[in-house]
C-alpha cells in the first residue's frame, strides 16, 4: 500500500518530531486518512526492531478499524488486542481500549512500551488517558508519545500541553477540498430575526448556555422559517440538524414531519437499539433529515449527507468544524448508485460562522504544496512549537490575529491543484486519445482511470483478471483523487514505477500485436502508454457498462 504524497509528508514530520521531542501531536481532519498515517508512523518507529507499541482508542469500533488498517499498512508487524473480551500483549503493536486498559489490574499487566499512540488525541487530557500515559512513562521514561486528532481544542478548555510539547504537522480542510478528498462547503449565515437575541446569550461553563439558546430558537415561527430556508436551498438533500436541547430537537423534528419532510430524532437519552434504528432509517434513505443534540458531532458519518443545519451556536471552532465535517465526505457510487455529491450546503442559523469565520474564509490553499522542513513558530501562551500556518494553538487555544491581507481567501479554482495531483501522483497518467476525456494510469497489479460523459466525470479502478469498480462520479478532481487512491491501495513502492527508465522505451512486440493497427504506426508511442491503452482495451466493455450504467442511474434519480 502507498501513501498519498501529503500523507507521506505528515508521517515524515511526525517521525522527525518524535525523534526531536519524544512526543508530538499531528492534526488531520476527516478525509485525510488519519488511521493510515497513524499506522505508517507507528510502523516507521517500531518496524525492524524489537520495540513494543500500544495504540489507544476509546471505542470498540475504532480499535477494530485501527487494527485492520494497521495490518494493511504494516503486514509484517504482529498485533494483539486489549479490550473487554481479550487482553493480550503478544503482538509487537497492541490495540487497546482506554476504559479497559485504564483499570488498575490491566495497567499492572502492561509491559514496558517504547511508543504509546493516542488516536482521537484530544481525549489525552482526560484522567483515564493520563493514568495510562503516566504508567507508560513510569515504566520507560524514554517512551515516545504520539497523538493524532482532527479537533485538538477541547470543550472543557483542558489544554494538551501537559502531554504534547509540539505539533508535528497540520493538514487543513482546504487542502483536502482542493485535492478532491472532501467536497467544498457552501456556507449561508441566515438571520431569522433572532440574531440580536443570540448575541446576548451568556455562557454556561465553557460553551454558550443552551437553555438560553433554546429560549431564542425553540419557537414555531423560527422553526418554520428555518424549514422554509432549508426547502429553498437544500430541500432535496439528506441533512443533519444540530439543536440546542432535547426539547428543541423534538420540536424541530415534529415541524419537519408536519411539513411533509421525513425526519427522525437522535439524542443521548435514547437507548442504543432505538438510536441505531433511527440512524439505519436515515442511512437507508427512508428519512431525509436527522435531528440531534451533540450526539452526531463526533464518530458518525453518512457520506450522502450534503447539508448541515446549525440551530445552535458554538464557542469552539473545533465543534463547528466537527459539525460541518459530517457533510464533507465524498461518496462511493457503488454504495450509493445514482447519487452525485459535489458540495455541502451549510445553513447556519446561529452565530458560529460569524464568530469563527466561515470555513471558506479559514481555508489556506497555499498549504497544499508544502514540502521539506515544516516552518514553525512558538506559542506565546504555552510555549508549544506549532506549524507556522496555524491561527489557533492546537495545544492551548491561543489565537493569532489574522493579517488583513489574508482575510477572506476564496475557495474556488482548483485547476492548479489538479495539475499538481497529476504531477505528484506516484503513477504516470496518460491522456489516452489526446482529447483530455480519458486518463489512465497503471501499476503491476492495478489500473485506474477517469472518463468524461454528458458533463460528468467517472472514476474507475480495476485489478488484473477482475471486474472493474466504479469509484467516483461527479467532479474531475474528486474522480482523479479516487482513482489515484485506488492505485495507492493496490500497489507498493516497488510497483509504482512512474520514473522508471524503461517506461519511455518503445512498446514490446507483444504489446503492439494486441493494439489496433493505428497504434503500430505511432512511432512516438512509449511502453507505458501502450500499457495504459491495453488496460483500457481489455476492460473497455466493463468501463462502458459502468459509466453508462452510472449515467442512467443519475438521470433516473434526477427524474
Amino acid at each position: 500500500m502507498l501513501l498519498r504524497p501529503r500523507q507521506r509528508l505528515f508521517v515524515e514530520r511526525s517521525v522527525r518530531a518524535l525523534g526531536e521531542h519524544q512526543n508530538t501531536l499531528g492534526v488531520a481532519p476527516t478525509g485525510a486518512g488519519k488511521t493510515i498515517m497513524l499506522s505508517a508512523t507507528t510502523g516507521e518507529m517500531v518496524g525492524g526492531t524489537d520495540a513494543k507499541a500500544c495504540v489507544l482508542a476509546h471505542r470498540d469500533e475504532l480499535t477494530e478499524q485501527n487494527r485492520g488498517k494497521f495490518s494493511k499498512v504494516n503486514p509484517a508487524i504482529t498485533t494483539s488486542v486489549v479490550d473487554a473480551g481479550e487482553k493480550s500483549w503478544r503482538g509487537q503493536v497492541t490495540f487497546a481500549m482506554v476504559p479497559t486498559l485504564a483499570r488498575a489490574s490491566n495497567l499492572d499487566a502492561m509491559p514496558s512500551l517504547d511508543l504509546l499512540v493516542i488516536d482521537e488525541a484530544h481525549h489525552a487530557a482526560a484522567d483515564s488517558y493520563r493514568r495510562i500515559i503516566d504508567r507508560a512513562l513510569h515504566r520507560n521514561p524514554m517512551c515516545r508519545i504520539y497523538g493524532v486528532t482532527a479537533t485538538p481544542n477541547r470543550g472543557d478548555r483542558k489544554g494538551l500541553r501537559p502531554v504534547f510539547s509540539n505539533v508535528a504537522d497540520q493538514i487543513r480542510i482546504g487542502e483536502l477540498v482542493a485535492s478532491g478528498h472532501l467536497v467544498p462547503p457552501r456556507t449561508f449565515v441566515i438571520d431569522v430575526g433572532v440574531k440580536e437575541d443570540l448575541a446576548r446569550v451568556g455562557r454556561s461553563g465553557d460553551d454558550f448556555d443552551m437553555t438560553e439558546v433554546a429560549r431564542v430558537m425553540n419557537n414555531r415561527p423560527v422553526t418554520d422559517a428555518v424549514i422554509r430556508h432549508w426547502q429553498a436551498k437544500a430541500g432535496d438533500r439528506q441533512t443533519v440538524v444540530f439543536c440546542s436541547t432535547v426539547e428543541h430537537a423534538g420540536n424541530v423534528t415534529a415541524a419537519f414531519n408536519d411539513a411533509g419532510v421525513s425526519a427522525v430524532l437522535v439524542t443521548g437519552e435514547m437507548g442504543d437499539a432505538e438510536r441505531r434504528a433511527a440512524l439505519a432509517a436515515y442511512a437507508s434513505g427512508q428519512i431525509r433529515v436527522v435531528v440531534n443534540v451533540a450526539v452526531l458531532t463526533e464518530g458518525w458519518d453518512h457520506p450522502p449527507t450534503s447539508c448541515v443545519v446549525l440551530l445552535r451556536p458554538s464557542s469552539y471552532k473545533s465543534t463547528l468544524i466537527q459539525m460541518v465535517g459530517r457533510g464533507l465526505r465524498t461518496i462511493n457510487p457503488e454504495e450509493h448508485p445514482g447519487l452525485i455529491k459535489t458540495d455541502c450546503i451549510v445553513l447556519d442559523f446561529g452565530t458560529s460562522s460569524l464568530l469563527h469565520g466561515s470555513l471558506e474564509q479559514d481555508i489556506d490553499l497555499s498549504g497544499s504544496e508544502a514540502t521539506g522542513e515544516a516552518p514553525t513558530k512558538e506559542c506565546p501562551e504555552c510555549g508549544a512549537v506549532v506549524p507556522l500556518g496555524v491561527t489557533e494553538c492546537p495545544l492551548c487555544g491561543h489565537v493569532w490575529e489574522r493579517a488583513a491581507a489574508d482575510a477572506g481567501i476564496p475557495l474556488g479554482d482548483f485547476v492548479m491543484t489538479e495539475i499538481d495531483l497529476l504531477k505528484r501522483s506516484s503513477f504516470r497518467w496518460c491522456d489516452l486519445f489526446g482529447d483530455d476525456a480519458a486518463l489512465v494510469a497503471s501499476g503491476f497489479n492495478a489500473w485506474g482511470g477517469i472518463f468524461f460523459l454528458n458533463g460528468r466525470w467517472y472514476g474507475i479502478g480495476g485489478l488484473q483478471r477482475q471486474q472493474p469498480h466504479l469509484l467516483a462520479v461527479g467532479e474531475r478532481t474528486v474522480c482523479l483523487a479516487a482513482a489515484d487512491d485506488w492505485l495507492n491501495q493496490n500497489e507498493s513502492d516497488e510497483t509504482a514505477h512512474k520514473t522508471r527508465r524503461w517506461l519511455n522505451q518503445s512498446p514490446t512486440d507483444k504489446q503492439l500485436a494486441l493494439l489496433p493497427h493505428e497504434c503500430r504506426q505511432d512511432f512516438g508511442l512509449t511502453r507505458y502508454q501502450a500499457s495504459a491503452l491495453l488496460a483500457f482495451r481489455f476492460n473497455r466493455q466493463a468501463i462502458r457498462s459502468l459509466v453508462f450504467g452510472a449515467d442512467e442511474a443519475v438521470v433516473g434519480r434526477a427524474a
